[in-house]
C-alpha cells in the first residue's frame, strides 16, 4: 500500500455507506492506494440535460478534477443519477483516460428492473468502479472477457467479467503507477 498517495471516493447525493465502503475496499485491494470517502459535489444539476433526462458524465469529470484535493491522485465519484455521453443512450460510468477523475452511476447497476439482489448489485458496482478508475490510470478496454477492463454493453456482460485485472492489464497498471513516481 502506498502510504503517501490517496484515491478519493466521492459520493454525490445519498449513496449508502455500504457502497462507499465496498468501493473503497476494492480500490485499496486492486490499486494499492489508501482511500478516503469525501463528497466533493453536492449535486449534479450543472450536468443535467433536460431533453435526455440524464446527466452528462464528461461535464461531471471536469468539475471533479477542479475540486480534487492536492493530497489525492485520483477521484472516483459515485452517483444515483443516470449518466450519458452524446453517442450512447447511457453509460455506467466514464473516466478521463490517463486523467484524474472518474464517475460511476449505481442506477442501472442496482436500481433498474431486473438488476437483481444486493449481492449482485454490489459486485457490479465495485467492478464498474474499478473499471473506470482503471481508465484514469490509462488502461484501455481489454479483449479478455474475464478482465475487469472488458467493455460491457449490458448487465450480463458486467456479471460475466471477473473482479480482477488480467495479467496484461496488471502489468499496464503497474507501469502507470510507476510513472506517477510513487
Amino acid at each position: 500500500m502506498n502510504p503517501e498517495a490517496m484515491i478519493l471516493i466521492s459520493p454525490v447525493g445519498k449513496i449508502p455507506d455500504w457502497i462507499n465502503m465496498a468501493v473503497a475496499e476494492t480500490v485499496e485491494r486492486l490499486f494499492r492506494f489508501r482511500t478516503r470517502v469525501v463528497p466533493l459535489l453536492t449535486d449534479l444539476y450543472f450536468a443535467y440535460d433536460e431533453k435526455r433526462d440524464q446527466y452528462f458524465s464528461t461535464a461531471i469529470l471536469g468539475e471533479l478534477e477542479k475540486k480534487l484535493p492536492l493530497d489525492c491522485i485520483k477521484v472516483l465519484a459515485l452517483t444515483r443519477e443516470d449518466l450519458f455521453i452524446p453517442i450512447l443512450t447511457h453509460v455506467y460510468g466514464e473516466a478521463q483516460l490517463g486523467g484524474r477523475a472518474a464517475v460511476v452511476s449505481i442506477l442501472r447497476l442496482m436500481e433498474y428492473p431486473g438488476a437483481g439482489d444486493l449481492k449482485k448489485s454490489r459486485e457490479r458496482i465495485v467492478k464498474e468502479a474499478a473499471h473506470e478508475l482503471g481508465h484514469a490510470f490509462d488502461l484501455r478496454h481489454c479483449e479478455d472477457p474475464g478482465c475487469i477492463m472488458h467493455y460491457c454493453r449490458k448487465l450480463e456482460d458486467v456479471d460475466h467479467k471477473s473482479d480482477q485485472f488480467c495479467r496484461y492489464c496488471k502489468v499496464l497498471l503497474s507501469d502507470a503507477v510507476r510513472a506517477l513516481g510513487r
